[in-house]
């Protein structure tokens, strides 16, 4: 069973549990399973019934006895280990919480051994985390893909007094994470849906190819207006085609010029590749007053995009430049190492939409071996892909 969080007003603990409920996970198994770890006389679960904006979720609460305790890292580690929970629930929990650790550890400069959990270290935290575990044990959840996360605004109240919004902990955890601002007065990404969604998933992309067989809401718990404040999750079967990757989202950059010296279009090629551009172009273009110019073009990872940009203005005799998001589908490759005529050798192995595989041989393989053979490169290109087909 593949899975899809639509986190259209973010991702928090609560919401997750609470989608995965009507998705048809029971709140007694829930009850009874997290009962294995922690104290029953320490919490309780209510499901409820909520409407956000016209659209019926379920809202959970976990109720906390006034006696538990605020549990620091060492001491969650140690209730799961003891806890009678199946081994992959078990270990995506302990995953998740080492997230939280990792990014408290970085944020207050300490050992993680050391850090003390304020709100994530209390019993619905715990609830939120472990029983995420479950339903995705539960539900046979096997792959999980979400949408980019939108960040809220403003401040938050928490142990350590007002933070802003995203608050630190969020932010350290979703590094790396397509992520996009927003002007909400709100919290949409707690450091504890950060954790989790950033533990489960393994692509952040839009909607994938799917058949969609269930679909569950999760209600946060304050009302947003306009926007409903709810997290979407489906549940299904992902269109299963080796041969493509999923979807991602890249950059696009470009400036015109035609006032710079030729000769430093290629040493600025080579340093954007260094920079992570995954693709460069200079494609003659005519400008203002039908002077030829040279449009540059870069494709991206949108975390390359600031690094990529500041080359350009410095390396360039642009004054700016335009940017925009765009998304590609490439064909899956692996590099293989390959026995033909000339040795054995690497190559890249490329996977086509009807499961067949293709050789393609590096050109600086095929240049030096024809450097070395005192041959054409188009005879040793044409070589290597005849002996490798069908391999």
């Amino acid at each position: 069973m593949d899975a899809y969080f639509d986190c259209f007003s973010g991702i928090s603990g609560d919401m997750t549990l609470a989608a995965f409920v009507d998705l048809g996970v029971p709140v007694s198994f829930l009850l009874e399973s997290i009962g294995r770890v922690l104290p029953k006389k320490e919490f309780h679960i209510e499901e409820r019934k909520a409407n956000r904006n016209g659209i019926q979720a379920v809202d959970i609460l976990v109720l906390e006895s006034k006696s538990a305790p605020s549990r620091d890292y060492s001491a969650i580690q140690s209730l799961l280990h003891a806890g009678d929970l199946p081994p992959s629930v078990k270990e995506m929990s302990l995953a998740i919480f080492s997230r939280i650790a990792q990014a408290e550890a970085e944020i207050h400069g300490c050992p993680i051994d050391k850090v003390h959990f304020h709100e994530v270290g209390g019993v619905d935290a715990i609830v939120d985390i472990v029983g995420t575990a479950l339903c995705v044990d539960f539900l046979k959840i096997s792959s999980v893909s979400a949408s980019r996360l939108p960040l809220g605004s403003g401040f938050v109240t928490c142990s350590h007094g007002r933070l802003p919004v995203p608050a630190p902990a969020t932010l350290e955890i979703l590094k790396n994470i397509p992520v996009q601002g927003t002007d909400i007065q709100h919290e949409l990404v707690t450091p504890t849906g950060a954790a989790i969604i950033t533990t489960l998933a393994v692509e952040f992309h839009g909607m994938p190819d799917m058949k969609i067989e269930k679909i569950g809401y999760g209600a946060g718990k304050r009302d947003m207006g306009d926007i409903p404040n709810l997290l979407r999750i489906m549940i299904g079967e992902k269109k299963k085609d080796r041969s493509i990757r999923a979807d991602e989202k890249v950059e696009v950059l470009e400036t015109c010029i035609d006032d710079m010296n030729p000769e430093i279009f290629g040493f600025i090629m080579e340093r954007l590749f260094e920079d992570g551009a995954l693709d460069v172009y200079w494609i003659p273009v005519y400008m203002k007053k039908n002077r030829p110019g040279t449009l540059i073009q870069v494709v991206c990872p949108a975390s390359c995009r600031d690094k990529i940009l500041d080359r350009i203005l410095m390396e360039t005799t642009t004054s700016g430049v335009r940017f925009y998001e765009m998304e590609r589908r490439s064909l899956a490759r692996r590099i293989v190492e390959i026995e033909t005529s000339f040795g054995r050798l690497k190559a890249k192995q490329i996977t086509k939409p009807d499961g067949v595989t293709i050789i393609v041989p590096e050109y600086e393989i095929c240049r030096d071996i024809a450097i070395q053979k005192n041959i054409p490169v188009r005879v040793v290109y044409d070589t290597i892909c005849r002996e490798s087909y069908g391999k």
